[in-house]
């Protein structure tokens, strides 16, 4: 007996045998499952770090798609503050574009190096401006009116609270303005700023010199943010921020104007990413832009991997055709089954050392651990995030349901709104327009804080009853074929789901 059961057991099938495709053709995530393993720890200690560029590194694989109707300031914020990484689309003008990536760089800065200040003589009326604008009212007043000027106090919500819509407008800062501050020197330390901030119990900390000209800002809202979001994406203390752009020429324009906003990863934006726009494109960032990460794509082959790879793309983004509101599939004939995409690209470009991320066809947290299993280091989601309540548009309602709208960036709907959507499946010069997606709408799933919340523990859990304590480990043992996977009938498709009620709730997160 105690022979027997030394005797090496092997259930299942290895990632290589599952997708071997004159055997099982093409799969996608519902045609199979992974088998579970070994538990001996918490999915608390479960670790979802992931590259998801060569040199970028995030708390959790998750990415929005760039969609007018997925991805704009609140969403990246919010995306970057949950671990994540927001990428802003460009079916706008340049100005708004690297308008929405600056306000994200500057959510969470740190020392804040370069505040907004005003002058003496300046009105109240102008920092209700300044509030309705950006959303905040604690402005350091200085000599000049600028940086490392003489510090003369700072005008503060408490300061202006009663003199909105009445005459005490047009009263002068330095009426109203509070001039006992606590104040830190130079040259301190972050930490030891932190410390002052506290205890001083006020919502800014001025930095000045020896003569006490401004230097720089530390605000309390920073400090909380730090506390309530352990897990943010940043870079010297700042947000990380994607944006998508073309492969067009005029979009070197756009891209200067991103870079110079604070762009910390750039995302080549078209269907069929396998061209010579695209890796002429990839040269000219690398060439001109050397420390910004690239990620190139869409792909599905190992062939049109090769050839990005080749270009000098830091990442490559997975799938063509298999998001929930994209047709290219059915009206191209072009494409590939999500699961066997993901897993080929991601095979082969690992011996590069060139992070893949799954794009399309992510429709709950199974998915997104099917995705990481066949070598994903993150998934970029549209429908999954489209909806919430930081998500571009407004809500409406019908029979009952809180809705929003979210359509294809391939949609006749997108293209006419801007031309990028266009560019994107190089049709912007057609005179007919053919649509590679739909517009629709999607079920009011609250703050992206608690959905994104609720994936990171879906997907812990998930890596939980595989056995593994990392996304990395999670690759390395599905590659090495210790991790398990079993092909899915469709009568097992039915049995995993739920089936045999007469009625029932479905309620994914409270």
């Amino acid at each position: 007996m105690r022979e027997l059961l030394k005797a090496p057991t092997t259930d299942g099938l290895s990632a290589a045998e599952l997708f071997n495709e004159s055997i099982s053709g093409g799969l996608t995530y519902n045609d199979f499952l992974i088998l579970p393993g070994f538990i001996d720890f918490g999915a608390d200690k479960v670790n979802l770090d992931s590259h998801i560029t060569k040199r970028t590194k995030i708390k959790t694989p998750f990415l929005s798609s760039p969609m007018d109707t997925v991805t704009e300031t609140q969403m990246a914020i919010h995306m970057a503050l949950n671990g994540g990484l927001g990428v802003i689309h460009h079916n706008c003008s340049v100005q708004e574009q690297s308008d929405m990536v600056r306000q994200v760089k500057k959510f969470e800065n740190g020392f804040i190096t370069d505040p907004l200040c005003l002058k003496p003589t300046d009105t109240v009326r102008k920092v209700l401006e300044i509030k309705k604008q950006f959303g905040f009212c604690g402005i350091p007043i200085t000599e000049t009116g600028k940086l490392h000027s003489k510090l003369l106090g700072i005008v503060t919500r408490r300061d202006i609270d009663f003199l909105q819509g009445s005459n005490d407008e047009t009263k002068l800062l330095s009426e109203v303005m509070t001039t006992e501050l606590t104040t830190a020197k130079q040259g301190i330390s972050y930490s030891d700023a932190q410390k002052i901030l506290r205890q001083s119990k006020k919502g800014k900390l001025p930095i000045v010199d020896g003569s006490f000209n401004l230097t720089a800002l530390l605000a309390r809202s920073d400090l909380i943010k730090t506390r309530d979001y352990p897990w943010a994406s940043t870079s010297a203390r700042q947000l990380l921020v994607a944006a998508a752009i073309s492969t067009h020429e005029e979009d070197k324009i756009r891209l200067e104007a991103l870079v110079k906003a604070g762009l910390d990863v750039v995302v080549l934006d078209s269907s069929q990413g396998n061209s010579t726009f695209q890796i002429e494109m990839i040269r000219y960032i690398k060439k001109t832009y050397p420390s910004l990460e690239v990620i190139a794509g869409n792909v599905v082959t190992t062939e049109q991997a090769r050839n990005l790879i080749e270009a000098g793309a830091d990442a490559l983004r997975v799938g063509m055709g298999s998001g929930s509101i994209c047709i290219t599939q059915e009206v191209m004939a072009c494409g590939r089954p999500q699961g066997t995409a993901v897993f080929k690209v991601a095979q082969y470009a690992r011996q590069f050392g060139v992070p893949v991320i799954a794009d399309g066809g992510i429709a709950n947290v199974g998915h997104i651990v099917k995705a990481v299993a066949l070598g994903a280091s993150g998934v970029m989601m549209g429908s999954l995030l489209a909806g919430t309540t930081e998500s571009p548009g407004e809500y409406f309602y019908d029979e009952g349901k809180r809705l929003k709208k979210y359509r294809g960036m391939g949609s006749l709907d997108a293209m006419e709104k801007g031309d990028a959507a266009g560019k994107r499946y190089f049709s912007e010069g057609d005179k007919i327009k053919v649509a590679q997606g739909v517009v629709g709408a999607v079920v009011d799933k609250g703050t992206v804080k608690k959905f994104v919340g609720y994936l990171t523990t879906g997907v812990q859990h998930g890596l939980q009853d595989i056995g593994v304590r990392s996304v990395e480990e999670l690759k390395d043992k599905v590659a090495s074929g210790e991790v398990r996977f079993q092909k899915r009938s469709a009568s097992a498709q039915l049995e995993g789901g739920v089936h045999g009620l007469h009625s029932y709730e479905k309620r994914l997160f409270s």
